[in-house]
């Protein structure tokens, strides 16, 4: 009788905050700043549109996203409403890891454009975008 080996691959979803500055990074005019003591903010034009908190257990980040989608993104399992700033429609990953590398990518950019669109034009331009 042969030996038989079997192997298996995990597809982990581990995501981490320097996932998520990364994924910021690739956006143009970007910057980091600490705010609220503990939370790394990621913001264009000074105007904040992902904040993060790395020292959580486990690490937590918030993002807005418009104003039609809010209530169906909010109930997502994983998501909820930003406490204090849910109706300027921002939503909460408790988990960083319940969102999907993809989702990420997809919700940090939208949140820059929905962030980046309220600058003044001179501002945008002198940022390239």
């Amino acid at each position: 009788m042969k030996n038989k080996i079997q192997v298996f691959i995990f597809i982990s979803n581990h995501m981490t905050i320097e996932d998520l500055q990364n994924i910021c990074y690739r956006l143009p005019g970007i910057t980091q700043s600490i705010k609220l003591e503990s939370h790394l903010c990621f913001d264009v034009g000074g105007k904040t549109f992902l904040f993060t908190h790395p020292d959580g257990v486990p690490p937590s980040a918030s993002f807005k996203v418009p104003a039609e989608q809010f209530e169906e993104i909010a109930v997502r399992e994983g998501l909820e409403p930003q406490p204090y700033v849910a109706r300027y429609k921002w939503v909460l990953a408790r988990d960083i890891n319940t969102v999907s590398q993809k989702e990420w990518e997809h919700y940090i950019k939208q949140s820059y454009q929905l962030i980046a669109a309220t600058l003044p034009l001179k501002v945008r331009k002198g940022l390239g975008i």
